[in-house]
């Protein structure tokens, strides 16, 4: 019994590290997207600004519930408190539904109204998001088989990162379509 006390503990620290470390990445990340989506006029970055905090919220969540997961059995709560981590998740998943449909929303919006973006910009940013996204991901990765609320820790940033990817293509479409158009006009001749 020992040994498996000794080992949780070991876990239980291990929880934390990669949590704390997913969390301060993820928010030095929200400052960069923020930061560069009013330089750059991107609602996208703003937008995904916005989602990336909904992130550090989820993930501050999840910690909480991975912690008190680890708690024993007491008088009030006689199998401890591990279901605490299923419901996290349960809010986890229902915020990304939030999220999506506030993502889905804004979208909606800049169909009707698009304004010009700053395609280079948003291919750094979504690279920057790739790095932090995959090293947050394989911070989770190693107890993502034995424990619900990190796998879906990482479900969540692995997401993210694939998120990052679908925004470099469309900021190098963007990048082309608009070399393209700007080709096109130079090419006429003056009327």
């Amino acid at each position: 019994m020992t040994h498996d006390h000794a080992h949780s503990a070991h876990d239980g620290r291990h929880a934390g590290r990669a949590f704390a470390l997913g969390i301060a990445l993820n928010l030095a990340f929200v400052l960069v997207e923020a930061v560069y989506g009013v330089l750059a006029h991107s609602m996208a970055l703003l937008a995904d600004a916005g989602h990336n905090l909904g992130d550090v919220l989820a993930l501050t969540l999840a910690w909480g519930a991975s912690t008190l997961a680890r708690r024993g059995p007491s008088e009030r709560f006689t199998y401890g408190l591990r279901s605490s981590s299923i419901l996290i998740a349960l809010l986890n998943a229902a915020l990304l539904f939030v999220v999506t449909g506030g993502i889905a929303w804004e979208a909606i919006n800049r169909l009707a109204a698009p304004s010009p973006v700053a395609g280079e910009t948003v291919i750094w940013v979504a690279l920057v998001g790739i790095v932090i996204n995959g090293a947050s991901a394989m911070l989770f990765a190693r107890d993502r088989r034995h424990d619900v609320n990190m796998r879906g820790a990482f479900l969540h940033v692995m997401g993210d990162a694939l998120g990052s990817v679908g925004a470099i293509v469309a900021g190098v479409l963007l990048v082309i379509i608009v070399a393209w158009i700007v080709r096109r006009r130079l090419r006429r001749p003056p009327r």
